[in-house]
């Protein structure tokens, strides 16, 4: 299930890609206009703007703003910086791989078989879309 916090850090980034000047937006306009609470709603700006995804701008006029055009931000890079692996299991995650603990092989395990799958098609779906496609 994805946490609120992939989901309103995917709201924020739509909003943000749908102002027309890229200017400056403050996080209470965010908040106000996306339903999501400000002070959460702080913590996972900071962390999309640490992680290269926004700049921010203080004072007057001030606010975050996109750094990349929004058809150059991929969804795998946003949804493993705030959702953590894209993989369901960590023996089939391709960037945070590790070996289960309950399986002795991989090989002839089911549910690796089918963790494959999913995460596959998840993969899909997420390379082939970027913050452009989310604006309404």
């Amino acid at each position: 299930m994805l946490s609120k916090k992939t989901k309103y850090g995917l709201k924020a980034l739509a909003h943000l890609a749908s102002q027309k000047d890229n200017r400056p937006v403050q996080i209470a306009e965010i908040a106000k206009h996306e339903n999501i609470s400000q002070k959460f709603l702080e913590s996972i700006l900071l962390s999309l703007r640490k992680t290269g995804f926004l700049g921010s701008k203080k004072g007057k006029g001030g606010g975050y703003y996109l750094i990349k055009d929004p058809k150059e931000i991929l969804m795998t890079d946003v949804m493993r910086i705030l959702e953590g692996p894209i993989a369901m299991v960590p023996c089939v995650s391709l960037n945070f791989y590790e070996k289960c603990d309950d399986c002795p092989d991989e090989n002839t395990c089911s549910v690796n078989k089918l963790m494959l799958k999913v995460r596959d098609a998840n993969l899909a779906v997420y390379r082939n879309n970027t913050l452009a496609d989310l604006v309404i």
